[in-house]
């Protein structure tokens, strides 16, 4: 005669390791057991009620073809499980330490369920609109990004410094992903000359300033992003207004002496920046993460003479250029926000599109660097928004 159901999951039981609710809150604030991975396997509905804080997710019913995605493929690591009572969560445990071996998984006893009774925090995610959920659904299945990486996007507040060819891909992908808030600096206006790449822009919006024609077609995307408009230059007199209280920025600015200040105003505020550059059918990207990685004046102590870097304007650009770097921008801004995945720290790519190539350049950070070996604690604040004059530094090295 078969066993029954309940008989089968009493048998799993006593053969997975439980741990009580005060042992995973001990672990999880660090009392001698560091590195301690908390997987809630209820499902999204539940998950949405409320759930333990740090805790990752992944429905049961998707436990196989999702785990690694969320917790890693390290199988040394110490994996706790959980779900409303315990029953689920050791079946969980089975299946990983069995069936996918994970050698050392346990199921916490009494699930949240015991875990609130004894007071404990729970936290309850922020609950997205049934619209939103339709909006965002290919994300809410990645387990990268899922319902805590969608609210952070959502979250999220990001500025773009221009709106041309490489900001135009940007925040067009960004809006659509549901980054909450999209700053646009640009001072220009439509011009039929940028239609061959600035995508963004159409021919009935010529003439019509840049930062106007961009948040149409933002909030013709998604019209939950909220658009902040700067219609004028980025200089010393006005960057550390602008850019303060952005989670990350995007570099589309192309002259070097913009960079070289934008440089100096995100390492004394801890701002990351994802920076791109084009030219004929050559892009490069990078991730100037203040403190965590070299910054652009590790990269460029100086910038090289002008014939070695020409603009745009003077040699041109394949109109395809920028969709493919300006893409690669987006998706290392989404990758900041979420924390997923490897930014392009301490490394610089370069794109060749004649050949279809890519090549990875590490980049170190220079110890001796004159901005971001600075501690911005040792800058006086009387001097916090006082930069070099970077146009005349261009032009010595010119």
């Amino acid at each position: 005669m078969s066993p029954s159901g309940a008989e089968v999951i009493r048998k799993i039981r006593s053969e997975v390791d439980e741990v009580d609710p005060s042992e995973v809150k001990a672990a999880l604030n660090g009392n001698g057991n560091s590195g301690v991975v908390l997987l809630d396997v209820r499902e999204s509905d539940e998950w949405d009620a409320g759930h333990i804080p740090g805790a990752k997710h992944v429905a049961r019913g998707y436990l196989e073809s999702r785990v690694e995605g969320a917790i890693g493929s390290d199988r040394s690591q110490r994996v706790v499980i959980y779900c409303a009572s315990g029953q689920r969560s050791a079946l969980a445990a089975n299946t990983l330490k069995n069936l996918l071996g994970y050698e050392n998984v346990v199921s916490m006893n009494g699930g949240i369920t015991l875990w609130k009774d004894r007071g404990y925090e729970v936290e309850k995610p922020v609950v997205l609109t049934p619209q939103q959920r339709d909006r965002y659904s290919r994300h809410l299945l990645v387990p990268e990004i899922g319902l805590e990486g969608q609210t952070k996007l959502l979250n999220a507040k990001v500025l773009l410094l221009g709106a041309g060819g490489l900001g135009s891909p940007t925040a067009l992908y960004l809006a659509a992903a549901g980054v909450g808030t999209l700053g646009v600096v640009d001072d220009d206006e439509v011009d039929l000359s940028n239609l061959q790449r600035q995508v963004i822009h159409t021919t009935d919006r010529i003439g019509t300033p840049k930062v106007d024609s961009a948040e149409i077609a933002i909030n013709g995307i998604n019209p939950d992003v909220q658009v902040v408009k700067y219609k004028t230059r980025l200089d010393a007199s006005n960057i550390m207004e602008i850019i303060e209280g952005y989670d990350v920025i995007v570099d589309g600015v192309d002259n070097f002496p913009t960079r070289y200040l934008l440089n100096d105003a995100t390492v004394r505020l801890d701002i990351p920046v994802v920076s791109a550059s084009i030219l004929g059918f050559d892009g490069q990207l990078s991730v100037f993460k203040p403190h965590d990685g070299p910054c652009y004046r590790c990269l460029y102590p100086v910038p090289p003479p002008a014939e070695l870097a020409p603009s745009c304007g003077a040699n041109g650009v394949l109109g395809v250029l920028p969709g493919t770097m300006g893409l690669l921008q987006a998706t290392e801004v989404v990758k900041l926000i979420v924390g997923a995945g490897e930014p392009l720290i301490g490394r610089l790519l370069l794109y060749e599109a004649l050949g279809a190539t890519f090549t990875e350049l590490k980049v170190r950070r220079d110890p001796e660097c004159p901005i971001c070996s600075i501690d911005p604690s040792e800058i006086d604040e009387s001097q916090l928004g006082v930069f070099p004059d970077y146009e005349a530094f261009c032009a010595a090295a010119g």
